[in-house]
């Protein structure tokens, strides 16, 4: 009986070891730090070297990166990293509002608000290795210009096979319907704009932001680049593929909950924040609810999930 009590004492003890090694392995693989001009932003990492890197201002990912050290997103090599300027690259959170399709500043107020990490946020099921929970709700300030109170938190995961995962949940706290649109804005790194081609948006209709977001359905079987392209896809799959010619890669953009889809280039018109050349490395194709806006009902919750992986071009995702 004595070494039965024995036993069980030791494998009590050695479970409880493995899950204090475990906890404090996942506390070491979320930095926290500071970035560009003394801005705090969190350091996701998995146990491949895999990682991605948030800001807090803006709830923006800055950076996501493979086991190989290799950026897989591209920031403005002119970015400004100051309050209340929005930074340009990484992946932008566009809410309440997408672009200049309502009266508040365009893209909304939440890229330009700090967000706080979230240690205890509801329960979401994930299979992540790696992620960080973020949170922002409505100021009074934000009330002044979109009086709807409301929570958006956000969480940015790490996959098993080092793939990305925002998930987005906005809760109306307040005590009548709120309407909104929205995108995820990623800025996909490329070998060259030119060696691309985007696929999954055949024979749909398309607004043309350039054109006053006047609707043409495009015929073409892929997207190809040689200029400026800024068009908002209406309707679109849940699945939609970046192939880079030069890399024999391919991104795979999967979503949920945005219907619609946004795909951007601004060749080498001027952009103020943006260098020069970045042009040439990045594309943009966005997660996006724009034509028809998301209502969520007092208490009520809205989730979209925009998942990314990087394949070998010959091989479906």
């Amino acid at each position: 009986m004595g070494n039965k009590r024995n036993l069980g004492f030791v494998i009590f003890f050695w479970a409880l070891v493995v899950a204090v090694v475990a906890t404090a392995i996942e506390h070491r693989r979320n930095e926290r730090t500071k970035g560009v001009n003394g801005l705090d932003k969190i350091i996701i990492r998995d146990r491949r070297g895999r990682s991605a890197e948030v800001y807090l201002y803006g709830g923006q990912v800055s950076s996501w990166k493979n086991e190989n050290g290799e950026e897989l997103l591209v920031m403005s090599s002119k970015a400004i990293f100051q309050p209340p300027t929005p930074i340009r690259g990484g992946i932008p959170v566009l809410f309440p509002q997408y672009s200049n399709t309502g009266p508040l500043p365009s893209h909304g107020f939440v890229r330009q608000r700090f967000w706080e990490v979230e240690t205890k946020p509801p329960p979401l099921p994930s299979l992540s290795t790696a992620h960080v929970d973020l949170i922002v709700r409505s100021s009074n300030e934000d009330l002044k210009i979109w009086p709807h109170k409301f929570e958006y938190r956000l969480r940015v995961a790490l996959g098993h096979d080092g793939d990305l995962t925002l998930t987005s949940r906005v809760k109306n706290t307040d005590t009548k319907p709120f309407n909104f649109t929205f995108a995820l804005h990623p800025y996909f790194a490329v070998s060259n704009i030119s060696e691309i081609h985007v696929e999954g948006l055949h024979n749909l209709d398309y607004l043309d932001q350039q054109k006053n977001r006047t609707r043409f359905t495009d015929h073409e079987k892929v997207i190809t680049f040689n200029a400026q392209l800024d068009r908002l896809y209406l309707s679109t799959p849940d699945q939609l593929r970046i192939v880079d010619h030069k890399k024999k890669k391919t991104i795979v953009v999967h979503k949920e909950g945005q219907v619609d889809a946004v795909v951007w280039n601004p060749w080498d018109k001027k952009v103020s924040d943006l260098g020069v050349e970045d042009y040439k490395h990045f594309v943009t194709v966005e997660s996006a609810a724009v034509a028809k806006p998301i209502t969520v009902n007092p208490g009520k919750e809205w989730k979209g999930i925009l998942h990314v992986s990087v394949v070998p071009s010959n091989r479906k995702a």
